[in-house]
């Protein structure tokens, strides 16, 4: 998990963010998203079912999936899919691209400004970029 600052969120403050972004708020999805905008991170499935179960807590691993799931089609949180059995959920969504450390695991944010394009490849007829994201793989030095 990144290392940033934390905030405490109430539960009216949550449930106000899911309800902006047509999520109904259930106790579930409030506590999973509590965890979520904590703090600017990067989190998979896995660490938020750890941490949600944490307290005593039994929130099955398919609610965390569909929640995460709602959360990113809904723009609360953005999937970042590192390879085909690697997905995080970032809670920043803002633009902004990730270094992928292969060796630990850990994805980073690069600021957007970090990172220039001069321009995108000719795309194909009747279709419009939505959006660009890369991410550069990086490992530890041998």
């Amino acid at each position: 998990m990144d290392k940033k600052p934390t905030h405490s969120l109430s539960d009216a403050e949550v449930s106000s963010q899911l309800r902006a972004h047509g999520v109904t708020p259930t106790q579930q999805r409030v506590d999973i998203a509590r965890i979520l905008f904590a703090q600017p991170q990067h989190l998979s499935a896995e660490q938020v079912l750890s941490v949600v179960n944490c307290d005593g807590q039994v929130v099955s691993k398919a609610t965390i999936y569909n929640t995460l799931n709602l959360f990113a089609r809904k723009g609360l949180v953005r999937e970042v899919i590192v390879d085909p059995s690697k997905v995080f959920y970032d809670s920043n969504v803002s633009d902004h691209h990730h270094f992928y450390n292969v060796d630990s695991g850990e994805l980073m944010d690069i600021d957007s400004q970090e990172l220039k394009l001069d321009q995108l490849p000719t795309l194909p007829d009747g279709t419009e970029a939505d959006g660009v994201d890369i991410i550069i793989r990086v490992r530890s030095r041998a």
